[in-house]
């Protein structure tokens, strides 16, 4: 098992690694709008931390040597599925034709007040 850590991505705030590899896959921890230098959420509401959260996954995802090209399963909570176009629009400027299994689940909240949480299963190339 190889873990993965990169300090183009907000650092873990709990015990756990921002991915693991194992078996040909790598499994991402759930990434917020954390902005990776301040380690703190971005502002701008759900765009902007939607957008950050799909920056710091391409850079967990870059640093365990794999792409968006690679996932083959994402996870994403949000606290309101009133946004559930936006995170659509964004998720597809990130992913391109690229389409992997997706669920999408509303919860009640998210670690440091976040909007949104996304985490990704990849292959490894």
């Amino acid at each position: 098992m190889n873990f993965t850590h990169t300090e183009a991505a907000p650092q873990a705030v709990g015990p756990y690694s921002q991915a693991v590899e194992i078996a040909g896959f790598v499994y991402t921890s759930g990434q917020v709008g954390l902005d990776p230098t301040s380690q703190t959420l971005v502002e701008g509401g759900f765009d902007a931390q939607a957008r950050q959260v799909m920056k710091n996954l391409e850079a967990v995802l870059d640093a365990a040597g794999c792409s968006f090209d690679d996932v083959v399963k994402s996870t994403i909570y949000v606290t309101d599925m009133g946004n559930f176009a936006i995170l659509n629009q964004i998720y597809a400027e990130a992913m391109g034709d690229h389409r992997p299994a997706r669920s999408t689940v509303e919860v009640s909240a998210l670690p440091v007040g976040a909007l949104v949480e996304i985490d990704m299963v990849a292959r490894v190339r």
